[in-house]
């Protein structure tokens, strides 16, 4: 059985060969005539590239973890989560990679062998397998950074030290569907949060994303089956029929796995995390890399699927990520966005122990926590899809297409606050990297779904690909919405009597959101007590201390797309605010 409670089977044959890139034509004949077999695919290898960057820093140890004790300002403010009590006590995590050194001095109090499996020779172990090469570090760093223990004199904490750790090894063998389902899958009742740090290749030009068997380890972590039949959220890709399953089936007993997933480390080819089918996943949480200053690291992707950011290098030439490293030693070289979706999986950890019910920029976990503890969980999600293409139309080197989005107000599928936004498009295009896409909501958002990607020159265009953003959040969608599609390539490319028109065959919209205006809730006081003086609306006016007041909120530093400025205030001499950056300096 590939997933528990699923109704989906692992067969193997003798004749077929094992790593046999085209189908058995005479078994698939043979299986395509039972009437009892629903759905069925020969496994096939897929090609999966761990996420950490090729370069090897030249740099003295430091001692020091910065991006968390203080040394820098934003850090990720984990010691005010820890003051509160907050050390991961009572959450599992599990790491889905080429396995963990179990028996690491750092990591063996906080091992969990129920949170591991080895998928790559199928038995329990995931210890790494060990090569003159040394490559199979990945699963470990990525491990000591969430839970490595505190208070030992070893290396240094995780973000979590409390938190039970597992590992997962299937990144080191033959990698396929069936292989990623199974890990993304295991243990759904046992384990909280499962952290990635891989995907296909960020070579600027691969689009590839989950098969249908993973594609539904991720529907059924994430859902519970009453809220997805109540709401019409179901994954875009058609999935095989298969009988309902009680809420017990699902991720942590219905509440929902927790999947973090790292953005990926293309960034010097251009790449953009839209087009990763794990990235861009409304069942992920997306997290991207910055420096110490706060710049985007040259080799972290970007695009509108992030959810939420964390370090990975303090300057472009310095590592100092300290974390477990094989055979029992330490590291500080450990850096891409695979140092910055295990930070974030383990400040989830915290999160979870606050409120085990379960932003936008850096995270910060003492505030995270704090919110945590008084947040309620909101109205079931809903779906909303507008198919906004009738007739086929031309891209030419511009196209703007528009559509209402008014269906979506009717009382079975009225959104007022929106999640994430999906648009699902079919095209065909001379070279498919040239082709810049955004999105503009009714509010007059503006979302860039993606980027030229200049490595990118396949033909073949976009076939019911799916692309998604998470800056429309909370926004009200009624209203007419607008896709731009620009060819942004080179003089050669733009040329009008030398590029193929290009056709937009299918647009379909799908908004996902509640029908509670979360705009209007007021948080718990212990979060935003801060805040001196409100508006009529509840709006922070002036916060206390040295914070800036944002919305509804007291920050200890801008998000992104603002910066902090002073103005008079009633209350105190001047009030910290954070004010709206001209869209030329938008990144």
């Amino acid at each position: 059985q590939v997933m528990e409670g699923a109704p989906y089977y692992h067969f193997k044959h003798r004749g077929a060969r094992q790593k046999a890139l085209s189908r058995h034509w005479g078994w698939n004949m043979r299986l395509r005539k039972e009437p009892k077999v629903l759905w069925f695919e020969q496994q096939t290898v897929k090609r999966r590239t761990k996420r950490s960057v090729g370069v090897v820093p030249t740099d003295p140890w430091f001692h020091k973890q910065w991006y968390m004790n203080n040394d820098i300002n934003p850090d990720l403010n984990i010691l005010t989560a820890w003051s509160k009590g907050y050390t991961g006590q009572g959450v599992v995590l599990t790491i889905l990679d080429d396995g963990i050194e179990k028996d690491h001095p750092d990591l063996s109090a906080n091992y969990d062998p129920l949170a591991s499996y080895d998928f790559n020779s199928n038995d329990p172990d995931p210890q790494p397998r060990y090569t003159a090469g040394g490559e199979n570090w990945h699963g470990t760093r990525c491990a000591g950074e969430v839970a490595a223990a505190a208070n030992n004199r070893i290396c240094g904490a995780g973000v979590a030290y409390n938190a039970k750790v597992g590992g997962v090894r299937m990144l080191d063998g033959a990698i396929t569907d069936m292989v990623e389902a199974q890990s993304l899958s295991l243990r759904p009742q046992h384990i909280h949060i499962y952290s990635a740090s891989w995907g296909p290749r960020d070579d600027g030009k691969t689009l590839d994303g989950p098969g249908v068997l993973a594609a539904e380890a991720f529907h059924r972590g994430a859902t519970t089956v009453s809220s997805a039949l109540a709401s019409g959220t179901a994954p875009v890709r058609r999935l095989p029929a298969h009988p309902p399953l009680p809420p017990l089936c699902q991720g942590r007993g219905g509440l929902g796995s927790v999947f973090v997933w790292a953005s990926g480390n293309g960034g010097i080819s251009y790449d953009n995390c839209n087009c990763d089918g794990y990235a861009n996943s409304i069942y992920t949480l997306l997290v991207g890399s910055a420096l110490a200053d706060g710049r985007r690291p040259w080799y972290s992707e970007g695009c509108s699927a992030i959810l939420t950011t964390t370090y990975s290098s303090r300057t472009t030439s310095e590592a100092q990520m300290v974390t477990t490293d094989l055979h029992h030693r330490c590291t500080d070289q450990h850096t891409g966005t695979s140092a910055s979706a295990p930070l974030a999986a383990g400040t989830i950890a915290l999160v979870l122990e606050a409120n085990h019910h379960y932003g936008y920029g850096l995270l910060d976990a003492g505030l995270l926590v704090e919110m945590a503890k008084a947040w309620m969980g909101t109205r079931p999600q809903r779906r909303c899809s507008v198919r906004a293409l009738h007739t086929p139309r031309n891209i030419g080197t511009k196209l703007t297409v528009s559509t209402d989005v008014s269906s979506c107000s009717r009382r079975t599928k009225r959104i007022r606050s929106l999640e994430h936004v999906q648009v699902q498009l079919s095209l065909s295009y001379s070279r498919r990297g040239d082709l810049a896409i955004t999105l503009t909501s009714p509010m007059g958002t503006t979302s860039t779904l993606v980027t030229a990607r200049p490595y990118d020159t396949s033909q073949r265009g976009y076939k019911d690909w799916t692309f998604m953003s998470t800056h429309f959040w909370d926004e009200n969608p009624n209203g007419t919405w607008m896709l731009q599609l620009e060819n942004k390539g080179d003089a050669y490319n733009t040329v009008p009597s030398l590029l193929s028109p290009g056709l937009l065959t299918s647009f379909i919209l799908h908004l996902r959101g509640t029908d509670e205006d979360m705009t209007a809730r007021h948080f718990a006081a212990s979060a935003v007590d801060k805040c001196l003086r409100r508006d009529a609306q509840g709006v922070c006016q002036e916060c206390s201390s040295s914070l800036y007041a944002h919305r509804r909120s007291c920050l200890s530093y801008c998000p992104p797309r603002y910066y902090g400025r002073t103005r008079r205030a009633a209350a105190a001499k001047a009030a910290r605010v954070c004010a709206s950056c001209h869209p030329s300096c938008y990144t």
